[in-house]
């Protein structure tokens, strides 16, 4: 921090286990990389190379080595270990990962079926060489799971070894944890909660009102994914009560209630 200010909520710090930022990268080149490390790259902790981009962007080993330097885990999105699975190619996977020099994957299922025994096998065995993450949900509008189910799967993945379990959203934010309107699955997300401990989800959070609605209902060190890399430090403010959204969010009830009133008249 720049300067001291008080009534700014206590933050975990790198290497954390809760409050993590996930960055997703979707293409940017070598000098766009430089410049989210020099800006925010603090504040960041995992570095998600979007779907399948991985496959397409220039001077890959490169990016991914200074991103690593700065000491965020990155991995490659789950769309891309799906594409391999569908192909039989797991083992080619493998070889991929390795030769990149990662240490952090993604499982999903959310463009493919893979059932849930053989999904927590991939996990299983992943977790012996990598730190695991896991995506719940389906990319596809319209399809429903029970909250039941959620956390069932949830659970499952955790057991069978995931770091943390992503709850899907995609990249619009309009799917899996919310509705086409980009709003909360309000009742789901508390039932998930009231089951899972929150340190071990990440909500895939890309609009600024879910995040805002996650940190409301979570906290500041709630786990928050698919942040855009121009959004990190607005994220961050929004996490502090440094930006509108949440500015009364950790002030002592009476100032706050105070501010109110004198606002309202």
């Amino acid at each position: 921090m720049n300067y001291s200010l008080s009534h700014i909520p206590s933050r975990t710090t790198k290497p954390r286990e809760d409050g993590v930022t996930m960055v997703m990268d979707k293409g940017l080149s070598i000098r766009q990389a430089e410049d989210l490390i020099g800006s925010a790259g603090q504040l960041i902790d995992i570095l998600k190379l979007g779907f399948g981009t991985s496959f397409l962007t220039p001077n890959l080993k490169e990016k991914i080595a200074l991103y690593q330097k700065a000491g965020m885990k990155v991995y490659l999105g789950g769309t891309l270990f799906e594409a391999f699975v569908a192909r039989g190619k797991f083992k080619d996977y493998r070889k991929l990962v390795d030769s990149l020099g990662l240490d952090t994957v993604e499982v999903s299922d959310g463009s493919i079926n893979i059932p849930t025994k053989e999904k927590c096998k991939y996990i299983s065995d992943l977790a012996k060489h990598f730190t695991v993450m896991s995506e719940v949900g389906s990319k596809e509008s319209g399809i429903l799971i029970s909250p039941a189910k959620w956390v069932s799967m949830m659970r499952t993945e955790l057991d069978a070894g995931s770091w943390k379990v992503i709850a899907e959203a995609r990249e619009s934010g309009t799917v899996g944890i919310y509705r086409p309107s980009g709003h909360a699955h309000t009742a789901l997300v508390n039932k998930i909660l009231a089951k899972i401990p929150a340190e071990q989800i990440l909500w895939e959070a890309p609009q600024k009102s879910q995040q805002v609605w996650f940190i409301k209902q979570v906290g500041a060190n709630v786990n928050l994914g698919n942040i855009a890399p121009d959004e990190v430090i607005p994220l961050e403010t929004l996490r502090l009560g440094l930006r509108g959204d949440t500015f009364f969010q950790y002030l002592p009830d009476a100032l706050a209630e105070k501010l109110r009133q004198v606002k309202a008249e």
